[in-house]
């Protein structure tokens, strides 16, 4: 028992740094009522863009000074991706995006290996934050994840307030409920479609950002980050965003336990099972809500 206060910290830091990726995912589907496969290697093309843009900076250096290129840079992929090929698959079956998207991810992956190798690649940061730590009352909190779990909930909050407040917000949200009704009120559906893509891609790739003084990049590292998203936008309720952000943290707090009390080679196991245990008692997740039928 004297573990446990280290077991939550890391779990919930860890699940902060899962809830970035699975927001992303969640506003895509939200809106766009698509599963993106390849959310993951957005991920991936995130970390590979700090990368290679962290030879900019002086010496060695944090990281997070690039969150606005990368960010941006990534706001824009998402932008293309989405015009030359999401587009043409909407409205046109689930079998289409999925095939669409898992072909996405591969075809990520083997440019990501074309362009930079297959070999693990390693930024030139500081030791102090790679390595950093501090404690509180017994308690060890790692640098790198303390800052990646503000991040998460800065961009979090942010996106709360950006589709309560914001009339672009709320065209996605009327989007999401009903495009046909929103398209009468004069919203532009491929406006809110765009949008939403966009800004899952650029959540993604900021989860790369965060996650580059803790994982090196290689071509295939975002496809585990795909299953825990999709996890925890499952296990949340599907299109919550709030849901999303929970179920990570859930997510976090069953691996940590998982690879502490029992084996770190059965976390995934773990959190498969505490997927299956919901989606028995809560078929529509934690916070979903029964789909309406007219």
């Amino acid at each position: 028992m004297e573990q446990l206060p280290q077991v939550i910290v890391n779990g919930l830091l860890t699940g902060g740094i899962y809830a970035l990726v699975a927001v992303g995912i969640t506003i895509i589907h939200g809106v766009m009522k698509i599963v993106n496969f390849a959310q993951g290697d957005f991920l991936a093309i995130g970390m590979y863009l700090a990368y290679a843009m962290h030879f900019l900076l002086p010496g060695e250096s944090y990281p997070y000074w690039l969150i606005v290129p990368v960010g941006a840079g990534m706001y824009l992929i998402g932008c293309i991706i989405f015009q030359t090929a999401i587009r043409r698959v909407i409205g046109k079956g689930d079998s289409n995006y999925i095939l669409l998207t898992i072909g996405l991810s591969y075809f990520i992956q083997n440019v990501l290996q074309l362009i930079f190798g297959a070999d693990f690649k390693n930024f030139s940061m500081p030791d102090t934050l790679r390595y950093g730590s501090f404690e509180v009352i017994g308690t060890v909190f790692t640098l790198p994840r303390v800052i990646a779990f503000l991040f998460a909930t800065v961009f979090v909050l942010f996106l709360n307030w950006f589709l309560s407040k914001t009339d672009t917000g709320r065209a996605m949200r009327a989007t999401s409920e009903n495009r046909i009704i929103a398209e009468s009120l004069g919203i532009k559906s491929r406006k809110a479609y765009i949008t939403a893509f966009a800004l899952g891609t650029m959540f993604a790739g900021i989860a790369g950002l965060m996650l580059s003084p803790l994982v090196l990049p290689f071509p295939k590292v975002g496809a585990q980050f795909s299953t825990i998203a999709m996890s925890a936008m499952v296990l949340g309720g599907l299109g919550n965003i709030k849901g999303a952000m929970v179920g990570a943290l859930i997510i976090g707090l069953v691996e940590s336990a998982t690879s502490t009390y029992i084996n770190v080679n059965l976390a995934q196991a773990a959190i498969c099972f505490v997927l299956m245990l919901v989606l028995i008692f809560k078929p529509y997740g934690i916070f979903g809500k029964k789909a309406r039928v007219a």
